[in-house]
């Protein structure tokens, strides 16, 4: 198995035992869980929840990028990051704090208030600043595959081959940052960014094939619509679906899983840890 570490501020952070990247959207149209969170105590009661339940990482998002969404302002994503990232690191200093977002400014700022990550759903195509921006500021960056705009990107998305081309991708953009000089890469497939079900469970299938990216793999599939279309239900009852999915690819290797619900995604750490033992 390959050895992993991520450098946060200084720390290094082993992936020998798969993270996970807790999910706090404080939107008001996330796909899933859009609106619960809409002021200071509810993102704290959000947080405080996931780090109980075991959540490594707490990932926020202040823009959704839902298919179809529409985006907010800069600044207004700016502001929100800003004072959620501060609440968190005031109130729990020791975690690793991620902030989803494509724009450099953005990510600039919540690096400045406290962020360790970077996670860019576009892969630096949306903001042709981000790589520079990540290479100066020396944090993890979440490379991420995603084909379109997410207001376009469900609509027929097409490939010749699906994971092949996503490979291409990601080694074409790992060169760009590493002669940048950024270190520190997670590589992020995109599951439901631009592909069809078909095409996700075609990644899925192929997940053996990234064990040739020399970088630790991030999964985030909760709640999406390859779970709930596929079993004819909805996001809200995707949970059994979703946990199915992280312990397939915790059995691939997956380093990092992106989660609504941490609790049930450290039972499948435990266990597969466990397991592998």
């Amino acid at each position: 198995m390959n050895h992993y570490f991520l450098n946060c501020r200084g720390k290094l952070v082993s992936l020998d035992k798969p993270l996970i990247m807790g999910i706090l959207n404080v939107t008001p149209d996330s796909f899933f869980d859009g609106g619960s969170y809409t002021d200071e105590i509810s993102w704290m009661n959000r947080a405080e929840k996931m780090l109980a339940d075991g959540a490594d990482i707490i990932d926020v998002g202040c823009m959704s990028t839902r298919p179809g969404s529409v985006p907010v302002s800069e600044k207004d994503e700016t502001d929100k990051a800003i004072k959620v990232i501060a609440g968190i690191r005031k109130n729990f200093p020791e975690i690793i704090i991620s902030i989803d977002t494509y724009r450099a400014a953005v990510a600039r700022a919540s690096v400045e208030t406290g962020a360790d990550i970077i996670n860019d759903i576009s892969g630096g195509m949306m903001d042709e600043t981000m790589f520079s921006t990540v290479a100066e500021l020396h944090v993890p960056y979440v490379l991420m595959h995603m084909k379109g705009t997410p207001e376009t990107m469900q609509q027929n998305p097409s490939y010749t081959d699906v994971t092949k081309e996503i490979l291409f991708f990601l080694s074409e953009k790992i060169c760009q940052l590493k002669r940048m000089g950024v270190c520190d890469i997670i590589v992020d497939p995109g599951f439901g960014f631009g592909k069809t079900i078909k095409q996700n469970f075609d990644l899925l299938n192929d997940m053996d094939f990234f064990k040739f990216l020399p970088y630790p793999l991030l999964i985030g599939v909760s709640r999406k619509s390859m779970i709930w279309k596929v079993l004819k239900s909805s996001p809200e009852k995707a949970l059994n679906g979703t946990s199915v999915l992280n312990t397939y690819a915790l059995l691939k290797k997956a380093r990092i899983i992106r989660v609504h619900d941490v609790k049930e995604a450290r039972e499948c750490v435990e266990l597969i840890n466990f397991l592998s033992v």
